[in-house]
């Protein structure tokens, strides 16, 4: 129901958008949305990892909010059920690249993102599967064919290593349509997402995926264009 629910708001929202003559938003400007319609993105970078990961996906259910797993796919081997959960349960999945390495140098970047690209349409089909460059960061001239996702909350759970101080810089930066950036592969990390989303559900968010912030923004995401929103 919930998938359905955000699926019709899209469209309504792309129509207005078209009947309105409105171009896509430019990347790397805030998106705005009406004060009322509180929308947030959780996304995950670095995994998959068994025991984090697994829990995640279990919280992530149980609270019925959807999140983005930008995933190293050197990683993927030997948890691609936990891939194909992601998947089956609603939440989108992207590209980290192989080995999560500074994307400076053309040819070896596309070898990068075209050896998950490749892992990830095996186990799952061909999807586009968006990317997130490490450290937010991509070299001129390096082709990715896909849409790019940065963030606009970044709590630097993998240095905080701490919960509730993750939790605290989370709640304080949050606000309709942002992106936020937390790791699954660490238990922090984890404990600190479900903290996030209980408080944010209470004060009426809805947790959605990347693409379907954007596109209940009216944007049309285009490949090679660095997408974010809030006030990162």
């Amino acid at each position: 129901m919930r998938k359905k629910q955000l699926l019709f708001l899209c469209l309504i929202g792309l129509a207005l958008w078209a009947s309105a003559g409105e171009e896509a938003l430019p990347a790397d400007a805030p998106a705005e949305l009406p004060a009322e319609a509180k929308y947030i993105a959780l996304t995950f970078d670095d995994g998959p990892r068994r025991e984090t990961t697994a829990k995640l996906l279990d919280g992530l259910q149980e609270r019925g909010a959807s999140a983005t797993f930008f995933l190293v796919g050197e990683e993927i081997a030997g948890k691609e059920d936990l891939v194909e959960r992601m998947a089956a349960e609603g939440h989108q999945i992207g590209n980290h690249t192989w080995s999560h390495v500074r994307l400076e140098n053309p040819e070896a970047a596309e070898q990068e993102i075209r050896m998950t690209e490749e892992t990830l349409d095996e186990l799952l089909g061909e999807n586009g599967y968006w990317l997130r460059p490490p450290y937010g960061l991509i070299g001129e001239g390096i082709e990715t064919g896909v849409p790019l996702v940065k963030w606009s909350v970044d709590p630097r759970d993998w240095e905080r290593r701490n919960t509730a101080q993750v939790v605290q810089a989370v709640l304080r930066d949050a606000e309709p349509n942002s992106i936020i950036l937390l790791h699954d592969i660490y238990p922090t990390s984890v404990e600190a997402a479900l903290q996030i989303i209980d408080a944010l559900q209470k004060e009426g968010y809805w947790f959605v995926t990347v693409e379907e912030l954007l596109c209940l923004n009216g944007v049309v995401a285009e490949p090679e264009v660095m997408y974010r929103t809030g006030k990162g």
